[in-house]
C-alpha cells in the first residue's frame, strides 16, 4: 500500500485508494497440491533433475500429515474512484 500512496507516482485523477483484504484458507488434497507445486515461484528456479524429485518427498510429507493440509491465504485488491475524465 505504501508504493500505491507513494507521491512520486502521479495519481491526481484518483482519489486516495481503498486497500481491501480477504482471508481465506483452501483445504488440498496430495494431488491438488502436487499439483499446485510448479506454478511456485521458488521451484521455477530448480533445475530439472533436482525439481524432478521434489514431487515424491512433498506426497510423502502430506501423507504423513494425513493426505491434506489447508493453505491459508490473502487476497489483495485496491480500489480508487476517478475524479477526472480528461
Amino acid at each position: 500500500m505504501a508504493r500505491i500512496r507513494s507521491p512520486s507516482l502521479n495519481y491526481r485523477e484518483f482519489i486516495e485508494p481503498e486497500l481491501w483484504l480477504f482471508d481465506w484458507e483452501q483445504t488440498n488434497t496430495q494431488d491438488k497440491g502436487l499439483d499446485q507445486m510448479p506454478t511456485s515461484s521458488a521451484l521455477i528456479r530448480l533445475p530439472a533433475d533436482k525439481l524432478a524429485k521434489v514431487p515424491e518427498g512433498v506426497g510423502t510429507a502430506i501423507d504423513v500429515i494425513g493426505g491434506s493440509f489447508t493453505m491459508p491465504y490473502t487476497t489483495v485488491a485496491v480500489t480508487a474512484v476517478r475524479t477526472s475524465t480528461s
